[in-house]
């Protein structure tokens, strides 16, 4: 989650975010939860999260608390015994930075040794964490029993303010986290209290769910380096709704970087994300409530399951976009003439397709496969609001006229 990372809302990068990590994020949620430790290396304050769910093998991470940035371990236990190496492997015979540890009670106390022989004493121990003050955001509770270890992390990082900014009436206040550079505002006029208080808390657990994965992806690119960088754009503010793309380019430590939309769309009156069907419906029966993001959480506040959702998707809600589409902007609906061509009659590409909301309509931008991916990015797929408002979905919300 990142979604945690996070995060299909409409955003085709869900997938891509939960495997971007690589094997080696994987690893780090199996089936067993990882234990998370703190301690020193050397003079160093230090957090280390060590999954043991495999008999004989070991991986995890580290981070000193300075610097807040993963290293990755992997190893093996035998006994009273632990041997980790940093870094990931890269099948070749070049030394890696490596710790030697013995059991010390529920810790682990030892060596770490570079290929250049300096040497440090490391010792770590369960993590003892500090839970969240009671009237702290859902987001830091929810964190701190999912993900210790990234609540360790981000556990004192603090925010930059950054300008102001007039949006449709609003004035946004944008912040940013300097390590990642992972940037989002809040929203300091032109509602109620309450409901900005509940729109802003929306948003800021946005923000730091995008610099958890941003951290899974430098995990993942950490043998030849990688990147994180997001666009964020907000497209929609009325005293119904609230709708912001934020858009990111990744590259991961995967066979090829990366990119995609992954819209936030918020219902203004509850203080709740917005999954398509709330708003738009043109199934046979009753629109239900799907959020991909959810189904980490107990389902969350979905209604039904991923296979009836993506069912539901790909036999009435596509079929019926291409045809809508067809009928709005034709030229650029036609049949290619080459397997090359962006072929928008497709279905398929627009069974997860990212969408938003514009002052015109719902944008919807399509998903194509790899090879295909500059498809993407279209301008001209918006459906008007006065042919949404014959498919009303399940919340009752004010639409632009």
């Amino acid at each position: 989650m990142i979604h945690g990372v996070s995060w299909l809302s409409g955003r085709g990068l869900a997938n891509a975010l939960i495997a971007m990590a690589g094997l080696f994020s994987c690893a780090l949620h199996a089936a067993d939860d990882p234990q998370v430790f703190t301690g020193m290396l050397g003079k160093m304050p230090i957090v280390v999260e060590l999954d043991f769910s495999k008999s004989d093998d070991v991986s995890g991470r580290y981070f000193y608390q300075k610097y807040r940035q993963d290293l990755p371990l992997t190893g093996s236990v035998s006994d009273q015994e632990l041997d980790l190496q940093e870094g990931i492997d890269d099948f070749s015979d070049k030394p890696r930075p490596g710790m030697t540890l013995n059991k010390k009670g529920n810790g682990w106390e030892g060596v770490w040794k570079n290929p250049q022989g300096k040497t440090f004493d490391i010792a770590f121990y369960p993590a003892q964490i500090t839970p969240p003050k009671p009237d702290s955001d859902a987001f830091w509770t929810e964190l701190y029993h999912e993900t210790p270890y990234d609540y360790l992390r981000l556990q004192g990082m603090a925010l930059k303010k950054g300008k102001q900014q007039e949006f449709m009436g609003y004035t946004l206040q944008w912040w940013s986290e300097p390590l990642s550079k992972i940037s989002l505002f809040e929203i300091v006029s032109g509602y109620a209290p309450e409901k900005l208080s509940a729109l802003n808390e929306l948003l800021r657990a946005r923000l730091w769910n995008e610099v958890i994965s941003y951290h899974q992806c430098m995990l993942g690119a950490s043998r030849f380096g990688g990147d994180y960088v997001q666009t964020v754009t907000p497209e929609m503010l009325t005293p119904s709704l609230a709708s912001v793309s934020i858009f990111t380019r990744y590259d991961c430590g995967g066979a090829h970087p990366d990119f995609g939309d992954a819209p936030l769309n918020i219902d203004v009156n509850s203080g709740q994300p917005l999954a398509l069907e709330d708003v738009l419906w043109v199934g046979k029966d009753q629109p239900f409530h799907y959020l991909y993001e959810d189904e980490d959480e107990d389902g969350g506040n979905n209604t039904t399951d991923f296979d009836t959702f993506s069912n539901y998707r790909e036999k009435e809600f596509s079929p019926w976009l291409v045809a809508q589409l067809t009928k709005l902007v034709p030229a650029e609906m036609k049949k290619p003439q080459s397997d090359e061509d962006c072929d928008y009659t497709d279905p398929g590409i627009w069974n997860f397709s990212s969408w938003y909301f514009t002052p015109k309509g719902i944008a919807f931008d399509p998903y194509f496969a790899r090879v295909m991916r500059s498809c993407e990015g279209t301008e001209w797929s918006v459906l008007p609001y006065s042919v949404i408002r014959q498919h009303p979905g399940g919340v009752k919300i004010t639409l632009p006229e």
